[in-house]
């Protein structure tokens, strides 16, 4: 397949530079230590069961509950708070909640930013909505790692972006399902890492995920007009326009793609995270051929128009998706999710391409 993406598409990316590692505390001190970031619209009523795990583990990380049962009565009672990430500068990835004392990567300019966790590896993960303790085991070395050695390095050196981007498009990935080169980019970026940090984050391909989704978080908020937020909870996928103060959403299908072996028959949760904004900027979904196996491997989930799909959704001088190209055109943008499993027992069972419903591109919803 011929690449689609050029590198002046990304033009808004070359301001964007990886600069600091905060707590969320630092970050956002308004926010009381009873209030969880999610991803996606709110929630009307309780989460899904993966994010409800993950706001389990938020509460016993941070120390507000004493146990499991202790964390969801405190949830089921309104006393801990789940409020969209978004709202507030910030992404997370799919069932992740973003407590208090949480390190979070700073992206940006030298003028405004924004944030989104460091992860902490690969499954179990938070990210996932595992109760699995080495999860907080992992995050706790993550916290560490992040606000005792990263966050030097980084303020005495930020790592600019825009061609960690443009190296994995050019090597195949789309920066959002594969993120595998964009992460080998990202860790030798990072210069003074010791042997053992740098094979720790040289380990967990998706390291990079969030780092360009605070990247492209950060691009959407500082435009003018058009699309600032866009996500799915698990339960609703929806954005949200400049100027708006609520959120547009709709029921949130599965991602279709591949199943990892023996899910095939697992029930799984609607579309959920806020990595949907590397799609609105025009990487993932929107990059698919620039990722050719990618695109094999989903060859049976995929439309055939890729081409012709992205002309008809992306404005062609920022690289973003537009929302009046959507609307006129009928088209959907395509969205690279991972497929967790609705039990919240089960964790990552696949990844697929999600398309939002059209109702999200009526002018004239509120």
């Amino acid at each position: 397949m011929a690449t689609l993406i050029a590198v002046p598409a990304f033009d808004p990316f070359l301001a964007a530079c990886w600069r600091d590692v905060v707590q969320r505390s630092d970050a956002l001190p308004q926010l009381e230590r009873h209030v969880l970031l999610h991803a996606g619209p709110p929630f009307d009523g309780m989460p899904p069961a993966p994010v409800l795990n993950a706001a389990v583990q938020a509460a016993l990380f941070e120390g507000l509950a004493a146990d499991a049962a202790t964390a969801r009565a405190m949830l089921s009672s309104g006393e801990l708070r789940l409020l969209p990430a978004q709202d507030y500068g910030m992404v997370t990835p799919l069932a992740q909640v973003v407590s208090a004392s949480m390190p979070l990567a700073v992206v940006g300019d030298s003028g405004t930013e924004a944030w989104a966790p460091l992860v902490e590896g690969p499954p179990p993960g938070l990210r996932f909505g595992s109760l699995a303790p080495e999860a907080l085991a992992r995050l706790r070395a993550m916290r560490e790692l992040g606000l005792k050695r990263l966050k030097s390095l980084l303020r005495a050196q930020p790592v600019r972006l825009a061609p960690v981007v443009a190296q994995a498009l050019a090597s195949g990935d789309e920066c959002h399902a594969r993120t595998g080169v964009a992460n080998q980019a990202l860790v030798a970026a990072l210069h003074g890492l010791s042997p053992d940090d740098h094979a720790a984050l040289s380990a967990s391909p998706g390291f990079a995920l969030t780092i360009l989704m605070a990247a492209a978080c950060w691009r959407l908020r500082g435009q003018p007009e058009g699309i600032a937020a866009v996500g799915g909870n698990g339960l609703r996928f929806g954005l949200r326009l400049h100027g708006d103060r609520h959120w547009r959403s709709c029921p949130a299908n599965a991602p279709q793609g591949t199943r990892l072996q023996g899910n095939d028959a697992t029930l799984a949760l609607g579309a959920i995270g806020d990595s949907a904004v590397l799609d609105f900027c025009g990487l993932g979904g929107q990059s698919l051929t620039a990722a050719p196996t990618l695109c094999e491997e989903w060859r049976q989930a995929l439309p055939p128009d890729l081409l012709q799909r992205h002309a008809a959704t992306v404005d062609p001088v920022t690289g973003l998706v537009d929302f009046a190209r959507v609307h006129a055109s009928g088209q959907m943008p395509l969205v690279n999710l991972a497929i967790l499993g609705r039990d919240g027992n089960t964790g990552l069972i696949g990844r697929g391409c999600y398309m939002p419903d059209p109702a999200l591109f009526e002018a004239g919803m509120p």
